[in-house]
């Protein structure tokens, strides 16, 4: 009878921990190592909550620790991850002659960050279609550039692993060498046709759903002028930005290619580590932002940077909070600064956490994790196979809040509505 009482959000939750839980059972089996030896608890627990949660930071190197089985595992918990375990679970039940009820409505909302439930077969209809289409042809456009390289066969699979890792903004590569896509740096087949994927996978479904309406932009909702508007900026200012803090250490290639990926992505093709302070804050701010809600990336979302953006603007000016001829709602403006806040709440307990236990790492290394593994970006300046268990550890819970939201999480067990009774108003002086 309990779990008739449990909230759709407490179910999505309970989902993902489960999965989590399944895939270190799957990685911890000898069958998963490329050497037959059981990889340690502590690595496969941290590479299957990155998987789930579509972040590709990695504690042990994919390519050479991980069998075929294993990689398989790896790209199927990616792709469970990236979808939701709701999403994938109604799919299967309407694929099987099933109908979805109010219940699994609820669930599907909650599992995509929707708003609200209008529209929903649509966008679930979009999930598949989508998923499955950009998948298959970034594999065969991947494929161009892996099999000059590789066997048929292990071209196949690497470009397959590629695509599902890069649609779902999961930055995992089973090159071996934690090299990531250094060698692929000047390659700009490969690099525009992981960016593509990066960035449609970034867009979020709804938004996806309405593209393929074939409406006119004139007619596209607030959330679509608002993601595509902020993607288009995020993507042109990170270019401009990595390229003037790197200078010619970079090409203009690679400098679009990190700010794509960098939200929420993590492909490299450069060395991160060897990047400036600049340049590294560049990017700490890209991965912060995100992607956009409904979407398979992580973040505060594109939405989020958008309305605190125009509140604040709004407040400066002395005028109301509008976006493209519309007025955003107040409790909109009120849950963007509450993500916002608790955000920077969790990156800053997990900073000071990781400090405390890594004192050989400097604090701008530490942050940069903290906040890739938060907003489920996956880049890395190269320090996190040598961090402690407990490090490990502190790194995967940061990773499962930031995929399922921090107001999520906060509110997850709250069950009370609120009171209509209160105190009595008084002012405090601000700024």
């Amino acid at each position: 009878m309990k779990s008739k009482r449990l909230k759709p959000r407490r179910l999505v939750v309970l989902g993902f921990l489960c999965v989590i839980l399944l895939g270190t059972l799957l990685l911890k089996l000898p069958i998963s190592s490329e050497t037959g030896e059981c990889v340690p608890l502590v690595d496969c627990l941290f590479t299957s909550t990155s998987a789930v949660c579509v972040t590709g930071l990695a504690s042990v190197d994919p390519g050479t620790t991980l069998s075929s089985f294993g990689e398989v595992v790896l790209a199927l918990l990616i792709q469970i991850g990236g979808l939701g375990i709701t999403s994938i679970g109604v799919i299967f039940i309407i694929a099987a002659g099933g109908r979805m009820g109010i219940g699994k409505q609820r669930l599907l909302k909650e599992s995509l960050n929707l708003s609200s439930g209008k529209g929903l077969m649509d966008v679930l209809k979009a999930v598949g279609f989508v998923t499955v289409s950009f998948e298959l042809i970034g594999a065969v456009l991947s494929f161009v550039t892996f099999s000059a390289d590789y066997s048929t066969g292990r071209a196949i699979g690497l470009s397959v692993f590629h695509s599902i890792a890069s649609f779902n903004n999961a930055g995992f590569d089973i090159l071996g060498g934690f090299k990531n896509l250094l060698d692929y740096h000047a390659d700009a087949w490969l690099c525009i046709v992981t960016s593509g994927l990066i960035i449609f996978g970034g867009l979020g479904f709804f938004v996806i759903s309405e593209l393929l309406a074939g409406r006119s932009p004139r007619h596209w909702s607030l959330q679509t002028k608002v993601v595509l508007s902020v993607t288009a900026a995020l993507i042109v200012f990170g270019t401009l930005f990595l390229k003037w803090t790197e200078g010619g250490d970079i090409t203009w290639l690679e400098a679009y290619f990190q700010s794509v990926s960098a939200r929420t992505a993590g492909f490299s093709s450069v060395a991160i580590g060897e990047m400036t302070q600049a340049g590294l804050l560049v990017l700490i701010v890209l991965m912060f932002i995100g992607a956009s809600p409904g979407s398979t990336g992580g973040g505060i979302k594109t939405t989020t940077f958008f309305v605190l953006v125009r509140k604040m603007l709004s407040t400066v000016f002395n005028s109301h909070c509008t976006a493209f001829k519309r007025v955003i709602p107040a409790d909109v403006v009120m849950k963007a600064f509450s993500v916002f806040s608790l955000a920077v709440g969790v990156v800053l307990a997990s900073t000071f956490a990781v400090c405390m236990l890594e004192t050989e790492f400097t604090f701008e290394q530490i942050l940069f994790e903290v906040v890739s593994g938060f907003a489920t970006t996956g880049l890395s300046t190269g320090i996190t196979p040598d961090l402690s268990a407990a490090s490990k550890v502190i790194l995967s819970a940061t990773m499962f809040v930031g995929r399922l939201g921090p107001l999520t999480i906060a509110t997850i067990w709250l069950g009370r509505e609120l009171p209509e009774a209160t105190y009595s108003e008084e002012e405090v002086t601000i700024g």
